[in-house]
C-alpha cells in the first residue's frame, strides 16, 4: 500500500511542477505584455502637402510623373510666364517714364524755387528804398518853417516816399506769388513707390510661375498634364513629406501607462514583415472621436471603431511614432504595420 501510494504521489510532482511552470510563464508573458503593448492595428504615415500654384495659367512644363521622388528644389511644373513678364516690363516701363518726369519736374521747381529768391532780394531792395525815402522826409519836415526847405521839396520827398511804398507793397505780392508757384516732386515720389511695389509683386508673381518642391519628397496624386490650365491655389497634386516616417498605432488606453514621447518602439511592416525598423513615441494623441454619450466633438478628431459593442471596451488612442532609419523604397502612406512599446526601457522623460 505505501509503496502504491510513493508511486502515485512521484506520479503528481511532474504535473504539480508544469502547473507551476505554467504558472509563471503566463505571469511573464502578462508581465512582458504589460511593459511591451504591441498592436497590429497600426499603419505607416508621413505629412504631406497639397501642391498649390500661387497664379494663375496654363502650364507649359510638367517635370515630373505620378509616385516620382524628388530632391528639395526641384523643378515640378512651370506655368506660362508670358503674362507676367509682360507686366513686370510695363511696371519697369512706368517706372523710367516717371523718373524722367520727376527730373524735369524738378528742374522747373528749381527754377521756381531761384525766381523766388530773386523775388524775396528785391523785396529788400524795396524795404530798404522805402526806409530811406521815409527817413529823409522825416528829416526834412523840421526845417521847412526856418525855411532851409521849399515845400517843394518837401512835396518831392513825400512822393518818393509813397512811390517806395508802393514798390515794396508790389515786391511783397510777386513774393507771395513766386513762392505759392513753388510745387514740388513729393506727389510724383509718392506714384514712385506704388510703381515700385508693383515691380516687386510682378517679379514676384513671375517668380511662383515656376515652381519647385519644398522638400525630399514624393509626387503622388498627378492627374494633369502639359496644357492643363492651373488656377491659383488649386492643388495640382500631392506631395509627400519622404524626410521623416510615422508610423501610428492605435493602442489601447490602459496601455499607455508609461509611455510618452521618447519612448522607444519597434515596428514591423506587413508587406515586409521581416524587417524590423527602430522609432521612438513622437507623441500621443489627447483626444478622439467618441462612439456614444451624444457628445458633440470637432470633426477633425481622428475616429477609431471598437470591436465589440455589447461590452464596455477600452478605447484606443493613436500614438505617433518616429521611425529612425525607414526604407525610402518600402515605407508607403496608409501601408499595414505592427507596432511593440517598450515603456521600461531607455525613455526620454521630457
Amino acid at each position: 500500500m505505501t509503496t502504491t501510494d510513493n508511486k502515485a504521489s512521484k506520479r503528481k510532482w511532474p504535473a504539480l511542477v508544469l502547473v507551476v511552470v505554467t504558472l509563471l510563464l503566463l505571469l511573464y508573458v502578462i508581465r512582458l505584455l504589460d511593459r511591451t503593448p504591441r498592436t497590429d492595428d497600426a499603419y505607416a504615415y508621413a505629412d504631406t502637402i497639397d501642391v498649390v500654384p500661387e497664379v494663375s495659367g496654363r502650364i507649359v512644363e510638367l517635370a515630373v510623373r505620378d509616385n516620382q521622388a524628388v530632391k528639395q528644389g526641384d523643378l515640378l511644373f512651370r506655368i506660362d510666364p508670358r503674362p507676367y513678364q509682360d507686366a513686370l516690363a510695363r511696371a519697369r516701363a512706368s517706372l523710367a517714364a516717371l523718373d524722367r518726369q520727376i527730373e524735369l519736374t524738378q528742374r522747373t521747381v528749381n527754377a521756381q524755387q531761384y525766381n523766388a529768391e530773386s523775388v524775396r532780394a528785391a523785396v529788400g531792395r524795396a524795404s530798404a528804398a522805402a526806409t530811406q525815402a521815409s527817413d529823409t522826409l522825416r528829416r526834412m519836415e523840421p526845417l521847412q518853417s526856418p525855411g532851409y526847405v521849399s515845400a517843394e521839396d518837401i512835396d518831392r520827398a513825400r512822393t518818393a516816399q509813397r512811390a517806395t511804398q508802393a514798390e515794396l507793397s508790389a515786391a511783397r505780392l510777386q513774393a507771395q506769388q513766386a513762392a505759392a508757384a513753388v510745387s514740388g516732386v513729393d506727389a510724383l515720389v509718392a506714384q514712385r513707390a506704388v510703381i515700385t511695389a508693383e515691380i516687386s509683386s510682378a517679379e514676384l508673381n513671375l517668380e511662383y510661375a515656376t515652381v519647385r518642391a519644398p522638400f525630399d519628397g514624393r509626387v503622388a496624386s498627378l492627374k494633369t498634364s502639359t496644357g492643363q490650365f492651373a488656377s491659383a491655389l488649386k492643388t495640382v497634386f500631392t506631395l509627400i513629406d519622404t524626410r521623416h516616417w510615422y508610423v501610428v498605432a492605435n493602442f489601447r488606453e490602459t496601455e499607455l501607462k508609461g509611455v510618452r514621447p521618447g519612448t522607444p518602439a519597434t515596428v514591423y511592416l506587413l508587406s515586409d514583415s521581416g524587417r524590423k525598423f527602430e522609432g521612438a513615441v513622437d507623441s500621443i494623441s489627447f483626444g478622439v472621436a467618441p462612439d456614444e454619450g451624444g457628445l458633440a466633438l470637432p470633426g477633425t478628431l481622428p475616429r477609431i471603431q471598437r470591436t465589440l459593442n455589447w461590452v464596455h471596451v477600452s478605447q484606443r488612442f493613436p500614438v505617433k511614432i518616429r521611425v529612425d532609419h525607414p526604407d525610402a523604397e518600402l515605407f508607403r502612406i496608409g501601408t499595414s504595420a505592427v507596432a511593440s512599446l517598450h515603456a521600461g526601457r531607455g525613455d526620454d522623460q521630457r
